[in-house]
């Protein structure tokens, strides 16, 4: 798949089959994942792969899915303080274009900065202070398909300076 027809196709996907992810495949998600860009190239993600049943039905928020990946940052990764956060979004859109790449289905659910959330899975995960849960990434084979949909907004682009539109 080309970049900007997996760019253009991808879907949140949040029904999936109960055939399971080979741990290579997974592999090559966090391969992805990891190559994302980040400040001063500090890397400062942390990965957990959740894969074991009970496990899941624990939380139901995501009891559904046959896996999934929880990605942190490590604060004390950081060489940009503040940064993390941009870090690992760019690992997780990585990843949710890596798994449409290999015909699986990906959703991002947001933890961080929902405090309740960040510290449920705080508990649930053992994650030491600092290390903050930013999104989970439930993903698996598909059980729905989503027509991919045009998403250009021509009046959400600016020319030189907001309110000024381009001609």
């Amino acid at each position: 798949m080309e970049t900007l027809e997996a760019i253009h196709t991808r879907r949140s996907i949040r029904k999936y089959t109960d055939r399971p992810v080979p741990r290579e495949l997974v592999t090559e998600l966090l391969r992805a994942a990891m190559s994302a860009p980040s400040a001063v190239n500090a890397q400062p993600w942390v990965f957990i792969v959740i894969d074991d049943r009970k496990i899941l039905d624990e939380i139901p928020t995501f009891s559904p899915y046959p896996l999934a990946i929880l990605v942190c940052g490590d604060t004390t990764q950081e060489k940009a303080p503040g940064y993390w956060v941009q870090d690992c979004s760019a690992a997780i859109q990585n990843l949710l274009l890596a798994a449409h790449d290999a015909g699986l289905g990906a959703v991002w659910t947001g933890i961080f900065p929902m405090t309740d959330r960040v510290q449920g899975f705080r508990k649930a995960f053992g994650l030491p202070g600092h290390v903050f849960p930013l999104g989970l990434v439930p993903v698996g084979y598909p059980a729905e398909k989503l027509s991919p949909q045009d998403r250009y907004r021509e009046e959400k682009v600016y020319n030189n300076r907001y309110g000024q539109k381009r001609e």
